[in-house]
Parts: C-alpha cells; structure tokens; sequence
C-alpha cells in the first residue's frame, strides 16, 4: 500500500522549497565583533558562495595576533553550498510531486545529515582560524586562542564575538522544523486517521510552536552577589532593584539599579535601536523579572537603592499601592523614564 502525503504537507514542502531558493541571495550566518575601539561593531556574513562585510578589516586585526587572512577562494565550501542548497530546494518540490510519506521520510535524514555536516565543518573551520597562529605575530598571549563560538557568545580579548543565523540561516532552520514536523505528524496521521482538519490544527501548532521556541530569547535570571552591573561595575546586592538589557543579538547587559540601565541607556557608547528588551526586577512577587512597558514604577528618596536611583518597579497597581503607604514618591512609566 503507497502512504500518501497529506495535501497541507505538500504545500508545506512547496513553501520551505520557495524558502530554500531565498537563502542563495541572503546571508546565513554572522559574526559580530564589539570593542571600545569599535563602537558600531565590526561584522562578517557568510553566504552562500562566500563572505561579506567588514572583512578587510577583521584581516588587518587578524594580522597583528597571528591568524590567517580570510579569502574565499581558501574555502572549497563557497564551491559547493550554493549548489547543495539548490539541490535540497529541488528535492522539497520532487518529494512534495511524488507524494510518498517513504521519500518524506529519506529526505528529512538526508536534509539533517547535511545541517550537522555543515555545523561540524564550520566548527573545524573556527578552530583552525582560531588557533593556528603565526608564531611571528606581533601580539602573542601565551595559551590564548582566538576561536569564535560556534553559536552564541564569547569573549576574546577586549572583543565581544557573537556567533548567531543570520535571516538564510533561519529559513535553513525553519525548513529543518517544519521538515521534522510532518515527518511526526504524517506519521500519526496515518497511525490514527484522524481527518484533515485536525491534521491541520496540529500541524500549524507544532510548527508554530517548535519555531517560536528556536526564535525567541527571554530574560536572564539576575544573581544577587554574583553578577556585576555592566553599567557601575559593583557586585549586585539588592535583589529588589536589578534590571536588564537584551540586546536584537541575544546578548544580556544587567544593572543593579535603575540609575545604571537607565545611563548605560542614555549613554553614546549603546545604541538604543538594537535593544530588544529591557526588564526590571519585580520589588514585590518574589522579585521575579518583568518587562519594562508592562510594569509601573515608583520614584521615592525613601527607597535608598544601591546606586541611589530610588525607583521600584511593579508588575500590578495593588503591590505599588501597598508599598506607597511605607514609601510616599511618585509613579512614573517606561517612558517617563526614558526621557533624558
């Protein structure tokens, strides 16, 4: 007996096929760089058939502590990507025309072979940039390696590197998601025969709901003696007054007082415009972390916090109210607050 593909399945693969084509012309993957010396960043995308962006001067950088240049031509895999991903876009569509839950299936341990080749390869790829060095460079740090992360963040020197998907890289992954999903759930569909409408519920909620939690970054938890404000330096000591900065990268600034994030917000050396989120400890309700549009504050002399920024935040009108009888001051919002 053939198993056919369900009609939504089909159209699924038709659009992560279109999705494919798109990742040829857009980048995949991208390092960023920060530094004093570099207060708008220094940035290197990967594309399909090769690098981009500031990448004279990361080689110039690269010289001084020892690493290779980079040169596409020194990466075989520019050769070979673009064609490996039109190749996948075309067996979507075959797979989705064929419609066989078997060519289904062989697709997705196909498609995930190639996903952790390439991060395996990449990896390689860091690891020897990063630590072949010459030893005749100009800066040498005995022991010290220069390798980026594979994803997410890392310290290297004074240098923040960040190794995060750029928009081709999210559609890879997207395709991989909704390419696991009907695996699964053409599976129970044949298992149960449950009928298209409930097929199509269940495949728009998983999808959504595996994309959404790969997308999406929340707040960090704030510890109380062992994190220190990014703004003032000092330990965080009061687990009342903290507040946070996600940055559009994922990276997490945290303060211990209203007075720092709000400076460290006003400040030239942060712009505003990559900021993703801003939270700020809960005074009440267990001092949990709540986002900063949603809460409301309270600005009193009397609540003497530990860089005398004396603001509090709320996540409901009753706790500020409760807390206004011990300390009079005046409620403020987010926007109030943002005002210079």
């Amino acid at each position: 007996m053939k198993h056919t593909l369900n009609n939504i399945s089909r159209l699924l693969l038709v659009v992560a096929a279109i999705g494919l084509v798109v990742v040829i012309f857009v980048p995949i993957w991208r390092i960023d760089l920060d530094a004093p010396q570099y207060p708008e960043g220094l940035s290197l995308t990967i594309h399909a058939n090769g690098l981009k962006g500031n990448v004279d001067i990361i080689n110039g950088l690269n010289h001084y502590i020892g690493m290779k240049s980079l040169h596409n031509e020194d990466f075989f895999e520019f050769t070979i990507l673009p064609y490996c991903i039109i190749g996948f876009a075309a067996a979507f569509l075959l797979v989705a025309l064929a419609n066989r839950r078997k060519w289904l299936n062989i697709l997705f341990v196909l498609f995930l072979c190639f996903g952790i080749v390439a991060m395996i390869d990449f990896w390689k790829w860091e690891y020897n940039y990063g630590h072949n060095l010459n030893p005749d460079a100009a800066i040498i740090v005995p022991g010290m390696a220069y390798q980026p992360p594979l994803i997410g963040f890392k310290q290297l020197l004074n240098f923040g590197a960040y190794s995060i998907p750029a928009i081709g890289g999210w559609i890879f992954i997207g395709a991989g998601v909704t390419l696991l999903s009907l695996v699964v759930l053409e599976w129970k569909f044949f298992k149960k025969k449950s009928g298209l409408s409930n097929f199509y519920k269940t495949s728009v909620a998983v999808i959504l709901l595996v994309s959404t939690g790969s997308c999406n970054s929340g707040s960090e938890a704030i510890l109380t003696g062992k994190d220190n404000c990014s703004f003032c330096k000092m330990t965080v000591s009061d687990n009342r007054f903290g507040a946070e900065i996600i940055t559009k990268k994922g990276k997490v600034y945290k303060f211990d007082d209203a007075h720092c994030i709000l400076s460290w917000a006003q400040s030239n050396s942060f712009d505003r415009s990559q900021a993703a989120a801003y939270y700020f400890t809960d005074f009440s309700n267990n001092h949990s972390l709540i986002k900063a549009g949603q809460a409301m504050f309270l600005k009193s002399d009397s609540l003497r916090s530990p860089m005398q920024g004396n603001i509090a935040a709320f996540s409901n009108i009753s706790d500020l109210n409760v807390v206004m009888k011990q300390y009079s001051g005046t409620v403020l919002h987010w926007n109030d607050l943002l005002k210079p």
